[in-house]
C-alpha cells in the first residue's frame, strides 16, 4: 500500500478486558492501524504477555507494554503526597493521578509511531474520558482523541454486555471464562477502586471478599508494627520498620512496602459518594494503604517544620491541586503554578515521623526534624528559673508585631542555618 492510501495510525489505551478488546476490533473495522498500549502502573497479578497476544489476535499491528511504576511513584504519587492532596476531604485520588502518567506515555508512543489519533475505553458518564483527553490536548494539540463510548454508532451497536459478548463470538475474540464480579475494578499500585454494579445502591455494603490490598481491621494482627518514615523536601526517602528492622530506601520499593504494611493492618479503606466532574454523584469504595500512611506522616511533619502562614496558604493550594487533578488538568498551566509553589513550600519539610499501625488505625508516636520550628523551652508551661521569652502582652499598641515576632525570628534563624 502506498503512503497515500496507508491507514491512519491510532494508539489505543488497552487493558485486555472485554470493552477495550471490542473497541480494538471495531477501530480496525473502521480503517485504523491500531497500536495497543498497556501501561503497567502496578495492577495486581496482571499477565502482560497474555495481554499482548490478545491485542494482536484482535487486530492490533503491535502492542506496547510500558512499565511505568517507578515513574508513577516518583512523579505523580509523591507529587500528591507533597501537596497533601485529597478530594472532597476523603478521596486520595488514586485513579486520578494515574491517568496523566498513562496519558503522557500514550502520547510519547503516538509521536514515536507517527500516529495521528488516540482512543480510550472510558465511558461517557465517567471522569476518565475527561482526564485522558485533557491531558492529551495539553501534551499534543495535533492529536485527535476518539471516544467510542460517546460515538452514536458504537453506542447503538453495543447497548450492554450481551451485545459485546455477541460481537466477541462473531469475531473470535477470547473472553475470560471467569464469572464477572458485580462491580467494576480499577487497580494501580497506589490504590484499588470499586464501583458500579451492586455498589450503585448506596446502602449496599461491600463484600469482604472484594478487597485486594487490605485485610479487614477485624482480621488484622493482634500485635502492632511501628514504622519510621523519613522525608526530605516533602518526599519520603526511607522507611524503617522498628519492629523487625526492615529498611527501604528505593522509592518504588519503599512505597510497595508501605502498601504491604498498611494492608497487613487494615489501613486505608473508605466508602464514599463523590461528585464527578461530569455533574453526577458516584459511589466508590477505595483501598489506599501506603498513601494513607504517607499522608498521615507528611501532615504531621509539616506541623513541626512548616511556618504557620505558609501552612495556611498551602492548604488552599492543596484543595486546588486535588480539584485540578480530579478533573483532568494535570498538565494545565495553573497546575504547574501550584506544583512550583508547593515545591518551594516543601524545601524545609525534612525529618522523621514514627507511627504505630494497629487494626485499621495509624497513630503518630513522635516526630523530629533538623529544620524544626518547634521550641520546647518557648512552648513550656514551666517557667521556673526565668528565661521565658514569650510575650504575654500581645494586645498593646504594637500587638501585631509582637505576636508575630517569635514566629518570624524563628523562621529567619532556620533560613540562616540552611544558607550556611
Amino acid at each position: 500500500m502506498s503512503d497515500a492510501t496507508a491507514k491512519p495510525k491510532l494508539v489505543l489505551a488497552y487493558s485486555g478486558g472485554l470493552d477495550t478488546s471490542v473497541i480494538l476490533k471495531w477501530l480496525c473495522e473502521k480503517g485504523f492501524d491500531v497500536i495497543a498500549f498497556c501501561a503497567n502502573v502496578g495492577q495486581h497479578e496482571e499477565d502482560f504477555t497474555a495481554i499482548k497476544a490478545k491485542a494482536v489476535s484482535c487486530g492490533a499491528i503491535k502492542c506496547v507494554v510500558t512499565d511505568l511504576r517507578k515513574d508513577f511513584v516518583d512523579n505523580y504519587v509523591f507529587e500528591a503526597v507533597k501537596c497533601n492532596a485529597i478530594y472532597e476531604s476523603r478521596y486520595l485520588l488514586g485513579t486520578s493521578i494515574a491517568r496523566p502518567c498513562i496519558s503522557k506515555e500514550m502520547i510519547r508512543i503516538a509521536e514515536e509511531e507517527g500516529a495521528q489519533y488516540i482512543a480510550h475505553g472510558a465511558t461517557g458518564k465517567g471522569n476518565d474520558q475527561v482526564r485522558f483527553e485533557m491531558c492529551a490536548q495539553a501534551l499534543s494539540p495535533k492529536i485527535t482523541a476518539i471516544a467510542p463510548w460517546r460515538d452514536a454508532e458504537f453506542i447503538e451497536s453495543f447497548k450492554g454486555r450481551t451485545d459485546l459478548l455477541a460481537y466477541c463470538s462473531k469475531h473470535g475474540i477470547p473472553v475470560d471464562a471467569k464469572p464477572k464480579a458485580n462491580y467494576s475494578i480499577d487497580e494501580n499500585l497506589f490504590h484499588t477502586s470499586y464501583e458500579s454494579g451492586m455498589l450503585e445502591d448506596a446502602m449496599c455494603s461491600p463484600d469482604e471478599s472484594m478487597f485486594k490490598m487490605t485485610v479487614s481491621p477485624k482480621q488484622a494482627p493482634e500485635e502492632p508494627d511501628v514504622l519510621r518514615i523519613e522525608f526530605k523536601e516533602g518526599i519520603p526517602i526511607k522507611v524503617t520498620n522498628v519492629t523487625d528492622g526492615t529498611v527501604k530506601t528505593d522509592s518504588l520499593e519503599l512505597f510497595l512496602y508501605l502498601n504491604q504494611m498498611g494492608g497487613k493492618h487494615g489501613v486505608g479503606r473508605i466508602d464514599i459518594v463523590e461528585n464527578r466532574f461530569v455533574g453526577i454523584k458516584s459511589r466508590g469504595v477505595y483501598e489506599t494503604p501506603g498513601g494513607t500512611l504517607l499522608r498521615v506522616a507528611h501532615l504531621d511533619l509539616e506541623g513541626i517544620c512548616m511556618d504557620r502562614e505558609v501552612k495556611r496558604i498551602t492548604e488552599g493550594l492543596s484543595a486546588e491541586f486535588a480539584r485540578l487533578c480530579y478533573n483532568g488538568f494535570w498538565f494545565a498551566p495553573e497546575m504547574e503554578l501550584i506544583k512550583h509553589s508547593i515545591q518551594f513550600a516543601q524545601r524545609d519539610v525534612e525529618g522523621t515521623v514514627e507511627m504505630e499501625l494497629y487494626k485499621g488505625n495509624v497513630t503518630v508516636r513522635g516526630r523530629e526534624s533538623p529544620k524544626s520550628l518547634y521550641n520546647a523551652d518557648l512552648a513550656s508551661m514551666d517557667i521556673e528559673g526565668g528565661g521565658d521569652a514569650f510575650d504575654y502582652n500581645p494586645a498593646d499598641s504594637q500587638g501585631f508585631i509582637r505576636i508575630n515576632s517569635v514566629r518570624l525570628k524563628t523562621y529567619a534563624a532556620l533560613r540562616a542555618k540552611s544558607d550556611e
